[in-house]
């Protein structure tokens, strides 16, 4: 497989979990590529603005002529996203079409593009009919699903797009979700094992001495010989205070009048609730805080709410590694829906 707009290679890591190789990892930001560089041992990283043919070119001879099964990638979301400018016209928005200009080169047998959820519907749907279009210009069966990610076991709020390509032999089908809201996995599930950071900072590099106390800290924690990334943020005094009079799963509007004005928007003073999945990990804004401890998640303890693995290194500064973590696919949607596609490399209908 190739991972493009690969990031820290979030989406390509639960792929390979799954049984893909990746050969290629295509990105602009150094810092992430450094990332993926060290958890991809058999995989290029390549730093190339995928806007320009020439950039197409040099991942093609890169691979040099492998057989490729798979495309995956998540396109700069900017554009569509609900957060961002929203323009039509923004150039962020046409990227993917460097996907389909791969596509053409190496014939995949399938494609994976995952976008914000509001590409389905924005500019009147004009931005998916696209998809669909380069989908089926490349003769390949387009199907799309919007996945909530706590429906896979994934402990954080996290609404996303797949699209998903598949050559017309290949008869696709979305994978059933392995939880329910009954069952969803919840902060407490996914970091409660996770030191305080209360009478230090932490380290970037630890020797592991985690007790696991759920299914989950046991699979993210196996064969980890150092706990990585798990470093706090140093606060004021005075946002302590305000952290400290946020109630389990409330956010600004708990807060007394007064307090806290400096930020009023509505994921301003969010603190996680301990029984619930976390809100949409973001890309180290400083808006959320941990269920009981009163500072903002570490780097690792993100990296956990999206998933990773504690084997997975972020490297770089502190703010770029939660940059890196904010922008990943979250590895295990990567991973569910890489077998449903390899299971159908050996049984296409």
């Amino acid at each position: 497989m190739i991972d493009l707009f690969s990031g820290c290679g979030g989406l390509s890591y639960g792929f390979e979990q799954a049984g893909f190789e990746c050969v290629a990892g295509v990105d602009q930001d150094a810092a992430a590529l450094q990332t993926f560089r060290y958890n991809h041992k058999n995989a290029e990283a390549l730093q190339l603005d995928l806007s320009k043919d020439e950039s197409i070119q040099k991942i093609v001879e890169v691979i040099g002529g492998r057989k490729i099964d798979l495309i995956a990638g998540g396109p700069p979301c900017q554009g569509f996203s609900l957060t961002g400018t929203r323009r039509e016209n923004d150039s962020r928005n046409t990227l993917f079409r460097s996907m389909f200009k791969l596509a053409e080169k190496v014939q995949p047998t399938f494609m994976v593009l995952e976008n914000v959820a509001g590409i389905a519907n924005l500019y009147e749907g004009r931005a998916k009919n696209a998809i669909y279009e380069e989908f089926r210009r490349l003769e390949y069966e387009p199907y799309e699903k919007l996945i909530y990610a706590p429906d896979y076991g994934v402990p954080q709020i996290r609404k996303r797009m797949f699209f998903v390509g598949c050559k017309k032999q290949y008869v696709f089908s979305f994978p059933k979700a392995t939880h329910s809201r009954e069952d969803y996995v919840s902060c407490s599930d996914a970091i409660s094992d996770l030191p305080s950071c209360e009478d230090s900072l932490g380290e970037e590099e630890v020797c592991y001495k985690l007790k696991h106390t759920s299914k989950y800290q046991r699979e993210m924690g196996k064969g980890v010989p150092k706990l990585y990334n798990h470093v706090a943020t140093k606060h004021m005094d005075h946002v302590i205070s305000v952290i400290k009079q946020v109630p389990e799963g409330g956010n600004h509007k708990d807060l007394p009048q007064g307090v806290g004005d400096s930020r009023k928007f509505n994921e301003a003073w969010t603190r996680y609730h301990s029984q619930k999945p976390s809100k949409t990990i973001d890309t180290g804004h400083g808006n959320h805080f941990h269920y009981r401890w009163n500072r903002v998640p570490t780097v690792r303890e993100n990296a956990r709410l999206q998933s990773f693995p504690d084997k997975f290194r972020f490297l770089g500064s502190k703010t770029q590694q939660h940059r890196q973590v904010g922008n990943a696919v979250p590895p295990m949607l990567g991973k569910v829906l890489g077998k449903r596609l390899l299971s159908l490399l050996e049984k296409p209908y």
